[in-house]
């Protein structure tokens, strides 16, 4: 469903969007790591110019819990958590440091946003079916109305990505490009 609308206290939340996991490959018909950069930058100026909030999420661990899929081996590189330098971060922005796929679990975003008087949230970033999904669930049970630009996300499972935008994101979310919610935003 396209964007309807954002309130007029809406946040940009970008999930992940460092150089540990920018870095990881991406293949059609996710968009690539650059483009989602790109538009997640595009998206960060026009909320910072109109006095919005902007989040820079980025992970620095992982849950604890067994799962089927291999935890990566190793120390991840000293500069993995560092967010990248084309989303432009600003003195203004809130920098959330998540431990497991979503924002939400212990870390103080909802406070963060709650404070600030946020009523929805426009998410980019990657991994769709990881970080970007698991943000929206809780933003969504969190009561926020939540919007995804969809070709600001992306993944490195394309199968995943493709499901996660056609089936899961759209229960969850209004789901539009960026240009569109920027053009909702006035801009």
């Amino acid at each position: 469903m396209p964007a309807t609308t954002l309130d007029p206290t809406t946040a940009l939340v970008l999930v992940d969007l460092q150089k540990g996991i920018v870095a990881l490959p991406t293949t059609d018909p996710a968009p690539t790591a650059e483009a989602v950069v790109e538009r997640a930058a595009r998206l960060a100026t026009a909320f910072r110019e109109r006095g919005l909030p902007v989040v820079l999420v980025r992970v620095a661990g992982a849950a604890p819990g067994r799962s089927e899929a291999p935890l990566r081996s190793g120390r991840p590189p000293a500069d993995f958590a560092e967010l990248v330098p084309g989303i432009g971060r600003q003195e203004t922005d809130i920098v959330v440091t998540k431990h497991t796929w979503g924002a939400f679990h212990a870390t103080d975003l909802d406070l963060q946003l709650r404070r600030r008087g946020v009523t929805q949230v426009v998410l980019a970033g990657i991994a769709t079916g990881a970080g970007v999904e698991s943000t929206a669930r809780a933003a969504h049970e969190h009561g926020y109305h939540v919007t995804v630009a969809t070709d600001a996300v992306t993944d490195p499972d394309p199968e995943v990505h493709r499901f996660s935008v056609a089936k899961v994101l759209p229960r969850l979310a209004e789901t539009d490009t960026t240009d569109n919610i920027l053009a909702l935003l006035g801009g």
